[in-house]
């Protein structure tokens, strides 16, 4: 029973993320939206919402290690597994516009978290915080796609919904709000049904809540973006699986634990082991992005499966760490004194040699 319903609450917030997604982008465009606009925002927020359904319901039921590892875990499997993934099936391509914007931004995001949290919890003042830079993002969103529209220069990173097919059953606004509705309450019912099925997974494994959240969890909510940027890798529209990923990662801080922040019956607390070691990671892995992308704006299979097998050793480490397996020390020994540095010094060469490179006298 307790698989069952974890799996059953998994399918039902795949499937209120899918309802919700085509509802509001058609709705969205049928309102004059542009696709440009309904892609960055509608789809972008669509695509976390089992992440702010978990997090929320978690946060409602006194679980704030889920609610809180939801969202760190999201963003360590974005970046780590589902990009590792989408360049092992081809090396993906990464435009300007998304190292010089999204990724910064991704990158101060995350160390404002870790600011906000190192008091030891996340208040409602925070939450307020996260949220307000939420909406200002949208703003600039839209403005900047509007400018964009202007000039007929669309952002390169901008992925845009499907909304070309021929089907016509859902071009009724009522249909539309039908969508948006029956939407939401399968992602209310599968997050309610996917954190009870955590907790006894934790119990039975023997194992914390932040642990499963920052893993089981974690993976769960993000298959949408595992089903979108390996799709659009298949099928060559490379920049749309990095832009996915990443802008993922910014939602999910600002939105989805703003508004868990927000909502929350007291301030949500924030452990030690958190704020020493996943936090961290998660700024790391955040930080890694900048040399990997601009080292000549592609992201080669073997820096996918550095990404692969670096989610691999994490994973590992939390579960050897949660069991106080007797072979935790020689493994964290060996990730954090040897291959960690190597891989750092990896890339600063290799980043050093582009730097190089683009600079040489004969092309000034």
């Amino acid at each position: 029973m307790m698989l069952f319903f974890f799996l059953l609450g998994l399918a039902v917030l795949i499937l209120g993320a899918e309802l919700l997604v085509r509802g509001a982008s058609r709705l969205a465009v049928a309102f004059g939206i542009s696709p440009l606009v309904v892609g960055l925002t509608v789809v972008a927020f669509g695509t976390s919402s089992p992440e702010l359904a978990v997090s929320v319901q978690s946060t409602w039921s006194g679980q704030a290690d889920i609610a809180l590892g939801n969202v760190i875990g999201s963003n360590i499997f974005n970046v780590l597994f589902i990009l590792g993934v989408s360049a092992l099936i081809t090396p993906l391509i990464v435009n300007r516009q998304l190292v010089r914007q999204e990724v910064p931004l991704m990158i101060g995001v995350s160390l404002l978290t870790w600011g906000l949290a190192r008091d030891g919890a996340l208040s409602f003042l925070d939450g307020a915080l996260l949220s307000g830079l939420l909406a200002v993002y949208c703003v600039f969103l839209i403005r900047q796609s509007r400018r964009a529209q202007s000039l007929d220069l669309a952002p390169e990173n901008a992925p845009s919904p499907d909304l070309t097919d021929h089907a016509t059953w859902d071009r009724h606004w009522a249909v539309q709000l039908g969508l948006i509705a029956a939407g939401l309450i399968l992602l209310v019912l599968g997050s309610r049904w996917l954190v009870e099925g955590a907790i006894a997974f934790a119990t039975w494994m023997g194992v914390s809540e932040l642990v499963i959240g920052l893993t089981i969890v974690a993976a769960g909510t993000s298959l949408p973006e595992v089903a979108t940027s390996i799709l659009a890798a298949l099928r060559g529209e490379r920049d749309i699986a990095v832009g996915n990923a990443v802008g993922s990662n910014i939602f999910n801080l600002l939105c989805v634990l703003g508004i868990s922040a927000l909502v929350a019956p007291t301030a949500l607390p924030v452990s030690s082991g958190m704020l020493s070691f996943d936090l961290p990671i998660m700024i790391a892995v955040a930080v890694a992005c900048l040399p990997i992308f601009f080292t000549g704006y592609v992201i080669a299979r073997w820096e996918g499966l550095l990404f692969l097998a670096y989610y691999i050793a994490y994973t590992a480490w939390l579960f050897l760490h949660a069991t106080d397996h007797a072979g935790q020390a020689l493994f964290g020994t060996v990730i954090i004194g040897f291959v960690i540095p190597l891989t750092f010094v990896t890339l600063a060469v290799l980043s050093y040699r582009h730097w190089r490179g683009s600079h040489r006298p004969g092309d000034l």
